[in-house]
């Protein structure tokens, strides 16, 4: 599985299913500041926040905007509904990895959310602060999930200036990362769950 960052809670996930290359984004939606892709390529788009202010999304994917389950492309999609209206959680099964993102999450987790999302191999949990989880919530979130890798997102960078620094998300959880990578590639040999592994990637 290839992650990337594109800033934000912006997600890329890139994996080879029954022989073909099955492209993911999650949360494309077009910043009012810095760099981001006009337009993405892709055979499924998730969002966490509604579709609007989406940049453009070609290939003619598969849309999932709200919460609910389903499974295309190979790949089980579980969208427990967050606290606000209108706002999803995000649960990924594909290959033997499980992969949970939680959007813009802003308040504690439920149980309801913590049991769909326990269990999961990587966590893309929101740091910066900025109408988000700060650094002490995100490490709660994750201490409640209990996942094997931890790739922190929406952290300072040119698309959110405001942001907390991942700095400081670093600080909080007390492990050194393992990359500062624009793509990381994660195999199911890569997963220990007695060691929690922390990934931080450079935008992409």
């Amino acid at each position: 599985m290839h992650i990337s960052w594109l800033g934000n809670t912006a997600v890329k996930i890139q994996e080879k299913i029954g022989g073909k290359d099955v492209t993911l984004v999650i949360d494309p939606y077009k910043p009012e500041v810095g760099t981001f892709p006009r337009s993405l390529t892709a055979d499924i788009a998730l969002y966490t926040r509604g579709s609007k202010g989406s940049v453009t999304i070609s290939g003619n994917p598969f849309t999932l905007d709200h919460a609910g389950e389903c499974e295309t492309h190979g790949i089980l999609i579980t969208a427990p509904p967050a606290e606000a209206k209108g706002e999803a959680l995000l649960r990924i099964d594909v290959d033997r990895l499980s992969v949970g993102h939680l959007g813009m999450s802003n308040t504690p987790l439920t149980d309801q959310q913590i049991d769909m999302l326990g269990n999961i191999d990587i966590l893309l949990v929101p740091t910066g602060g900025t109408d988000c989880y700060a650094p002490d919530q995100a490490k709660k979130a994750i201490q409640l999930i209990e996942p094997s890798i931890v790739i922190p997102m929406a952290y300072k960078c040119d698309t959110d200036p405001k942001a907390m620094p991942v700095e400081d998300f670093l600080k909080v959880i007390g492990t050194v990362p393992e990359q500062h990578e624009k793509k990381v590639i994660i195999k199911k040999k890569d997963i220990n769950a007695e060691e929690m592994k922390v990934f931080v990637l450079s935008k992409e």
